[in-house]
């Protein structure tokens, strides 16, 4: 039985088991005791002082987030010994500070810049002295030394979530600072460009690289023809920051605005979700017949993040990775040829632009080997959710009266099974529906895989396709892959068939989705998907007719020549840098 403690917390009693902490304690009935660094189980590490308390019979003021509570313990969180020791720290974190906040990608959405107005501050009392940016601001993250306040949550997201240690401290005494770990630079890292360091930095010391200006220079360059596509994950997130609720936020409304921003064609990667399915369950079938011909078990290839892991950490099993493209890449592809035909357009006179909510489609669209199509990159930029909720804002358009428009034809057609690609199993599933198609002719009921559902870092499951047993596995978050992976090479466990995503989630919690203080939405917007995939008339990839006219017109059937040609990719063309060599 848990042992409670009781305890006053500004007059007002208060009881929560032994071992909460005092921050916590507080939250519980609803004071709040503001923090920069904390992050719950973590970053309890007091490294910023601003979460100080007053405790009767102490001292000294304490850290309330790695405090505990005890018995009659009376804490005074808004004092006015707290209050000016809280004043005094914020000003010394903004005499670090390069407060040029108006050009600032957080600007608005800032805890420091909060917490300041919050407190009243209205000019500083000490000498400003913000340490130099040196970054490469070509690579898709950019670290802004000038902006950093060293409240390590990007060391801890980074080691403790991402089994990555991209992250360390550099240097000590005034000249602390955090930078890339080994004395590397980033391009020397093995960064996944998940960006998760970026969506817990309370500041804008991290963000990812802006494209907003090569885009409109895009769109006002009448000699090319713009094309758009729009992940699925974006439209559970892209109106969270323009003040709509999920059930005003639609991706035709997101449609809407793209269109009056002055996008020619705008498509839905959906459509090569669909397409992705076919090529991908095609390859696991394919592979399941000939076993001792390749190596098991296969992985999904969709996530870039992912790849990069599995590149940098264990290239010895990239053979394992399915060839197909990433749905984005893919759509790239498809558009700068079969499309490109059917309009009559010159592809080289054509820009195909992707709203992503990830960071790493950003280097994936630059590889060398995604130019299949007509020679040319088959696509030619990222913008995040975060980017494109930015041009809007900055075209003036009044989302809230925008009426809903259609996605474009033909490659605006999707699935509900391509829907839920933006969820945390959502591939697994949408290729097991097809995938038993496939095999049987006849439709499994839709919610049949549904157990490799849900936010649980590693989920595994056997479903059975006529008499075979099919092994699968489910991870996200690259800390749980790196557990997947050495239980896998241990030989603890075994699948067939094995999705990773490198966001806590997948793709709902990217890297280039909406910032929100001390929220994670992965799970909200996940059940956004899931609901658009219960009410769509189509729910299995096999069924979508743009995916089928495709094939008849142009490809003839998944893994043909054409197919593989546009499709698929060899992931060992690339290297990651300083990964280890092949065992």
């Amino acid at each position: 039985m848990v042992k409670m403690v009781n305890l006053t917390i500004d007059g007002m009693a208060v009881s929560v088991p032994r071992g909460t902490s005092i921050l916590n304690a507080a939250r519980s009935v609803g004071i709040n005791i503001p923090s920069l660094c904390y992050l719950k189980d973590l970053n309890e590490i007091a490294a910023c002082r601003v979460c100080v308390v007053e405790i009767e019979g102490i001292q000294k003021l304490v850290a309330s987030c790695n405090n505990h509570v005890w018995e009659g313990m009376v804490v005074y969180t808004n004092s006015p010994r707290v209050r000016e020791a809280r004043r005094v720290n914020v000003e010394l974190i903004l005499s670090q500070h390069n407060c040029d906040c108006p050009y600032c990608v957080r600007s608005g959405n800032c805890e420091l810049q909060k917490l300041a107005n919050d407190l009243g501050l209205s000019h500083l009392n000490y000498h400003k002295e913000p340490a130099p940016a040196n970054w490469d601001v070509t690579f898709p993250m950019i670290r802004d030394a000038s902006k950093c306040i060293k409240c390590m949550r990007c060391i801890q997201v980074c080691d403790k979530v991402q089994s990555l240690n991209i992250w360390d401290i550099a240097n000590t005494g005034s000249r602390t600072t955090v930078d890339v770990s080994l004395g590397r630079n980033i391009r020397e890292a093995d960064c996944a460009l998940c960006g998760q360091c970026v969506t817990h930095c309370p500041v804008g010391a991290l963000r990812a690289r802006d494209d907003t200006q090569r885009a409109f220079a895009l769109l006002n360059d009448k000699s090319l023809t713009t094309v758009v596509q729009i992940a699925p994950a974006v439209r559970a997130a892209w109106g969270e920051s323009m003040g709509l609720s999920r059930e005003e936020a639609t991706v035709k409304r997101l449609v809407a605005a793209l269109r009056r921003m002055g996008f020619q064609y705008i498509f839905d990667t959906n459509f090569s979700a669909d397409l992705t399915i076919m090529e991908e369950g095609s390859e696991f079938l394919q592979r399941l017949g000939e076993p001792g011909k390749y190596a098991w078990p296969m992985f999904t290839s969709c996530c870039p993040g992912w790849v990069r892991f599995l590149k940098s950490q264990y290239p010895d099993m990239v053979k394992n990775l399915s060839t197909a493209k990433s749905p984005q890449q893919m759509f790239g592809a498809v558009t700068k040829s079969y499309f490109a035909e059917r309009i009559g357009v010159d592809p080289h006179k054509i820009r195909c632009i992707s709203v992503m909510p990830c960071m790493a489609k950003k280097a994936e669209c630059a590889l060398p080997v995604m130019n299949d199509a007509c020679g040319d990159p088959d696509v030619d930029l990222v913008l995040t959710t975060r980017e494109i909720d930015r041009m809007i804002r900055a075209e003036h358009i009044d989302v809230h009266a925008l009426k809903e428009e259609e996605f474009d034809s033909p490659l605006g057609v999707g699935s509900g099974a391509a829907v839920i690609f933006g969820a945390t199993g959502g591939v697994m599933e949408a290729a097991l529906r097809s995938a038993y198609f496939l095999v049987t002719g006849e439709n499994p009921d839709a919610d049949a895989f549904e157990d490799v559902r849900g936010m649980d870092g590693w989920k595994e499951a056997t479903f059975r396709i006529q008499d075979t047993p099919v092994r699968v596995a489910v991870a996200s978050g690259l800390g749980n892959t790196r557990r997947l992976i050495e239980a896998l090479r241990a030989g603890k466990v075994q699948y067939d068939f094995v999705e990773i995503m490198a966001c806590p989630g997948g793709c709902a919690g990217g890297g280039g989705q909406p910032i929100h203080e001390a929220q994670e939405l992965a799970e909200t917007r996940g059940q956004v998907l899931y609901g658009l995939d219960k009410v769509n008339d189509l729910r299995f990839s096999h069924e979508n007719p743009a995916v089928q006219a495709l094939y008849s017109e142009y490809l003839t059937k998944p893994l043909s020549h054409k197919s593989h040609e546009l499709l698929h990719t060899d992931h060992e063309a690339w290297k990651m840098p300083l990964a280890p060599s092949k065992k």
